[in-house]
């Protein structure tokens, strides 16, 4: 319980954040639904079209609405110029708000289209003007009804947050994806305690806002508010007090181990060079890359093989070096992003399967699993199946598998272990390979391309001469042997690390 509760209290800044987005998106939420409720309890079409999209939204996944924000932020940039943010607050604000709109919106129609008439019909005989009939009639009569709707999307919104990580907004869904990634459960249960607690204490003080206004009593709904704002403002003065964004450097990471250690690795070596340093964790690679290219953050490690075949969309292998010339080349071109240099690493996707399987049966390679393949389930990470290199795969051994399942990374090794799936797209530098007993089928035909773990700085930081010298003796400092040594000491290992201690190991091994 001790490591439960100092992981609990060190979750401040990730609350505050939280506490931040989430007010912010209702805010937004009641800005827009309230004018929009008046105007479609006068309107039966703007009523319909209001709810009906409200509904349409909530229909779609959060964490799909969250992501779609991203390449419409990026697109509008080349309207609004490169000052429009497009990773963090801006897009989970909109998402969330969206999402926020539905049960303010639907309780706000319902009060008002349900206001007596003959109240009604008394203010307006006694000469009140549109303003004033809204301000002193309608509005205290359907104050008990929108603030229902207020508090469930309060709850609703708070809950909705912690995805909000994968656009690379801080919050308490940090330490939910990070220990789902490492299976530390201390981590899941601290953010999930954290986020629910604050659902709970909204709630009650939204109840108490309610309570105030269904019962006329000045006291009640004043107290809620001065303690809604009390809190906002905490949450203000932990984020922003004091600090400097414009001398902070922020390192993006995908949402796997090792980009989570490597994050760490660069973040400890700028801050001991005088930098400040925030981390963006839990990206996808397309969110990822962009984010670097259009300096939404400044610093990223990726792979030559992902860029190569996602970003530039290209389909042959030339070989590791030309591949990594060509990349170094493509991104001064089109972005300015600056390619650093290669780690010394290769964290290449292959596919896996268990040793005594692979001997029992004389698989060697992936040809030869073509015909095993009807009767076998595949495993993947969330993105595997629809990357070009698992398709260019598939299409040139004719692979054609009874079943394909997606599954975190963490959880895509414990599918192959219990038998919930025969194969699965692994990573190479991944320590469980080893600690499983797997074996990484030969790929004959180079249908995978190359992985070199590379750095790459956003056109802004790679113009500064400080973070360069900062950064350089990393280049080339790290084999897979100790990166696998690394991932499997967060992943797997009885006494897990953390990724700052795996990260300062790792740092002292390879001589800094």
């Amino acid at each position: 319980m001790t490591g439960f509760w100092q992981t609990l209290t060190g979750l401040g800044d990730k609350l505050a954040a939280h506490i931040l987005l989430a007010s912010a998106a209702i805010a937004l939420g009641i800005i827009v639904a309230l004018p929009l409720a008046i105007w479609a309890s006068r309107s039966q079409n703007v009523a319909r079209a209001a709810l009906g999209f409200a509904s349409l939204v909530q229909t779609i996944p959060a964490l799909a609405l969250l992501a779609l924000f991203f390449p419409i932020l990026l697109s509008l940039r080349a309207v609004f110029g490169d000052g429009l943010p497009t990773l963090g607050f801006l897009p989970a604000l909109l998402a969330l708000s969206l999402y926020a709109l539905l049960p303010i919106l639907r309780n706000a129609v319902t009060a008002q289209t349900n206001l007596d008439p003959g109240v009604l019909e008394a203010a307006d005989g006694v000469g009140m003007s549109f303003s004033q009939r809204l301000r002193l009639v309608e509005a205290p009569l359907s104050a008990p009804y929108i603030m229902a709707g207020i508090r469930t999307a309060a709850v609703w919104t708070i809950g909705a947050a912690t995805l909000s990580t994968t656009i690379g907004q801080p919050s308490l869904g940090d330490p939910i994806f990070a220990g789902l990634q490492t299976q530390n459960w201390v981590l899941v249960l601290a953010g999930c305690v954290a986020s629910a607690g604050l659902a709970l204490v909204a709630d009650a003080l939204l109840g108490l806002i309610e309570k105030g206004f269904a019962t006329r009593r000045r006291s009640f709904w004043a107290g809620g508010m001065v303690a809604v704002l009390l809190g906002v403002s905490a949450a203000l003065l932990a984020q922003f007090g004091g600090r400097d964004d414009e001398d902070t450097i922020v390192i993006g990471a995908k949402g796997f181990s090792e980009q989570y250690i490597l994050a760490r690795l660069i973040g400890h070596r700028l801050e001991a060079a005088g930098y400040a340093v925030e981390y963006r964790e839990g990206l996808g690679s397309a969110i990822a890359h962009n984010a670097v290219a259009s300096g939404a953050i400044d610093v990223l490690v990726d792979y030559t093989g992902t860029i190569w075949t996602n970003q530039m969309a290209r389909k042959d292998n030339p070989g590791r070096n030309a591949m990594y010339e060509a990349i170094v080349r493509w991104e001064e071109e089109t972005a300015g992003t600056r390619v650093l240099g290669r780690l010394g690493f290769e964290n290449a996707y292959g596919l896996a399967v268990e040793s005594e399987w692979a001997q029992d049966r004389g698989v060697a390679d992936i040809s030869d699993l073509a015909s095993c393949a009807p009767n076998m389930v595949i495993g993947g990470d969330p993105e595997f199946f629809e990357r070009p290199e698992w398709i260019a795969v598939r299409d040139a051994y004719g692979l054609r598998f009874a079943a394909t399942r997606n599954f975190s990374p963490t959880f895509m090794y414990n599918a192959l272990r219990s038998g919930e799936a025969d194969v699965i797209g692994a990573y190479t530098s991944d320590g469980r390979i080893a600690a499983d007993n797997l074996t990484i089928l030969d790929d004959p035909r180079g249908a995978f391309p190359s992985y070199d773990a590379i750095i790459l700085l956003s056109p802004e930081a790679g113009q500064d001469p400080q973070l360069l010298a900062t950064l350089e003796p990393l280049i080339g400092a790290i084999d897979v042997e100790e990166m696998r040594r690394a991932n499997l000491s967060v992943d797997r290992e009885e006494n897990k690390l953390g990724f700052d201690e795996a990260a300062r190991r790792l740092a002292a091994r390879i001589g800094f």
